[in-house]
């Protein structure tokens, strides 16, 4: 969705075979990044409540299978990439798919900083979708990327935080395990806030009107309030669950008022 919005705001407009292709490309190579993300955590996945049941765990498919997918997907869309969308495009998605098996689930074991590392190669698709119509690396392209980033990290604390006893028995180290819930909570306001002026950067910088603005600045304020109204909840879960469900809901929100306005204005 979000490769989408990188070329439906970008200033050059691909033909529909070439946008399809790039978008094509573009879930190739996520879903190959998920595939061997799910190969290399197979075993703790099996600790896990809520991915125990992933075929790979629950032993309903072949690891080599899942591994060959993995790369075969990677592969074909890196080339479908590289055919379409030109190189810069293509080697910003073949690093965040590097990066996102390669660094960000080995580095889940050994430190919370893991989750800064995988939400690089996440907040990588607006941008290039914005560079596979511009075949550059502008700041609109820059702030999408932002936008996404800074969306992930309360995203990603809240399910560590709602499932943050799996992801102790896995020992996997996020942030409400290795430093507790109250610095969580704290980082994820910190983060959350940060998206409210990096949202609204798209006005000053012409790809976005009014209506998003107004909109950007109330979806990601109500963003930073649902990380701090639980607070206070006795129960870790409460307040995960909740920022969560915030969280799930501001990025298509966001997306929905960014459509009104480019139709309205």
């Amino acid at each position: 969705m979000m490769a989408g919005v990188g070329l439906w705001l970008a200033p050059v407009s691909l033909e529909w075979p070439t946008l399809l292709l790039v978008l094509i490309g573009v879930g190739l190579q996520v879903g190959s990044a998920n595939a061997l993300n799910m190969y290399w955590e197979r075993n703790s996945d099996g600790l896990m409540a809520r991915t125990r049941n992933r075929p790979l765990p629950a032993g309903r498919l072949n690891p080599a299978i899942a591994l060959g997918f993995g790369v075969l997907l990677g592969v074909v869309g890196t080339v479908v990439l590289a055919y379409s969308a030109g190189s810069l495009t293509t080697w910003i998605g073949l690093a965040a798919l590097l990066g996102y098996v390669f660094i960000y689930t080995p580095m889940k074991r050994v430190s919370p900083l893991a989750l800064a590392v995988g939400a690089i190669p996440g907040a990588a698709p607006p941008l290039m979708g914005w560079t596979a119509a511009t075949q550059e690396i502008q700041m609109p392209g820059l702030v999408l990327f932002g936008i996404v980033f800074l969306w992930q990290m309360p995203h990603f604390i809240a399910i560590a935080m709602y499932r943050k006893h799996d992801y102790a028995a896995a020992n996997i180290k996020v942030v409400p395990v290795v430093r507790g819930a109250n610095v969580a909570k704290v980082q994820s306001v910190i983060w959350a806030t940060a998206l409210i002026p990096c949202s609204i950067l798209l006005l000053p910088l012409d790809v976005a009107g009014h209506i998003y603005g107004a909109g950007a600045c109330l979806l990601s304020v109500g963003y930073v309030w649902m990380c701090i109204r639980q607070w206070g909840s006795i129960r870790d879960s409460v307040w995960g669950r909740s920022v969560l469900l915030a969280s799930l809901v501001y990025l298509p929100a966001l997306t929905l008022v960014l459509f009104v306005d480019r139709v309205v204005g």
